[in-house]
């Protein structure tokens, strides 16, 4: 009796004092793992505050200016998921070697919102043909000529300079038109230098027949296809838009790509009465697929470009031409020792022959080695896939 009382006080005592013992332990335990806790959160905040010097392997990745971060962030769209895009957010596009340039990106994105623009159209083209491309779009206004004149009207403007105080003159050396036109007889080199002088070689270029019989005129290329079909195209490269004014005048419409190297050049044409396109050779070329009547390039596809882009830059134009199409190859020039290499990466395109000719760039003389491919390609009219 004795002993079952004594077992019923035993189990009749708090649990708590079997516990403590446990309990203390885990206290312990549980004290070295916050104090361990706490001394790793004070070494991350001691290590990661800005006020710590960088280490000199690892430097602090340098900010990207604000408005180009305005720029391209995602955009909520306003009414939420579009099944066009498949997304409910809008991601503004640029180039991506943009960021690769951010000092020159800090000055294009730096002014005033809702002011001026400023004055830096060498800087912008500078960005654009190093890769930049497209540029970010800004909200500023950019420089402008203060007495803009109304232009002159078609088609008088094809075959007009147009007045001095048209363009703005600060990105380029020359300050007139007369300037322009003069320095055709300069020994510096500057890019399509007698392109503005339109009572010079400009009025027979593509026009006047040749003996020379990597020269093709206009009208033998338009007779290979049936009359009226050849009615919209592209020229890359266009200098002062000549082509698209003598291509015009035979109601064919054609853009020109072109940039401003040491001219204004995209005026220029915009003042005849054309379109200049402001792209570089690396864009791809923003038409849909198989659109174009025509495509030509006179000089700039030439070997100055890498082969891997040109290579991408024919089939791009292979793209955008609908089948049946021609690309008007015009004066691809290269030494002698890479024809193989270019005649290889023309014919992978797939393009049919037309017209192919070979001959000698005699310009800097014969001892350079210089050749010139002039071609009439066309994309092939049945199975051009």
């Amino acid at each position: 009796m004795k002993r079952k009382e004594k077992k019923r006080k035993l189990n009749s005592q708090p649990h708590s004092q079997f516990l403590m013992p446990t309990m203390a332990i885990y206290s312990t335990d549980n004290l070295l793992f916050l104090l361990l806790l706490l001394s790793n959160l004070l070494t991350f905040l001691l290590f990661s505050s800005p006020s710590c010097p960088s280490s000199p392997s690892q430097p602090s990745p340098p900010s990207l200016p604000p408005e180009f971060l305005s720029f391209t962030s995602p955009q909520p769209l306003p009414f939420g998921h579009n099944p066009n895009f498949d997304s409910s957010t809008l991601h503004p596009p640029v180039g991506q070697p943009c960021t690769l340039f951010l000092p020159d990106l800090l000055r294009f994105s730096s002014y005033p919102i809702n002011g001026s623009c400023p004055d830096d159209e060498l800087l912008a083209q500078k960005l654009l043909l190093r890769g930049c491309e497209p540029l970010p779009r800004r909200r500023c206004r950019p420089p402008s000529p203060p007495n803009f004149p109304e232009p002159s009207p078609l088609p008088l403007s094809l075959w007009s300079t147009p007045p001095d105080s048209s363009i703005h003159w600060s990105s380029y050396s020359c300050k007139s038109f007369s300037c322009l036109i003069a320095r055709k007889h300069l020994p510096n080199f500057d890019d399509c230098k007698d392109c503005f002088d339109l009572s010079g070689r400009e009025l027979s270029r593509w026009v006047t027949p040749s003996t020379n019989p990597l020269d093709f005129t206009i009208d033998s290329v338009l007779s290979s296809k049936p009359p009226g079909t050849i009615r919209i195209g592209l020229d890359i490269g266009g200098g002062s838009g000549t082509f698209a004014v003598r291509m015009l005048e035979r109601n064919v419409t054609i853009v020109t790509t072109s940039m401003n190297l040491n001219g204004p050049f995209n005026s220029f044409i915009a003042a005849r009465g054309v379109v200049p396109l402001y792209v570089s050779v690396s864009q791809r070329l923003p038409f849909f697929d198989n659109t174009l009547d025509i495509v030509h390039s006179m000089h700039v596809l030439s070997n100055w470009i890498p082969t891997t882009l040109l290579h991408f830059i024919v089939f791009d134009v292979y793209r955008v031409l609908r089948p049946g199409g021609v690309f008007w190859l015009d004066h691809f020039f290269f030494v002698e020792d890479q024809m193989e290499e270019y005649v290889g990466v023309i014919e992978s395109v797939g393009f049919e022959k037309v017209k192919w000719v070979v001959g000698r760039k005699l310009d800097r003389g014969p001892e350079i080695r210089e050749m010139y491919i002039s071609a009439l390609l066309e994309k092939p009219l049945k199975n051009s896939w």
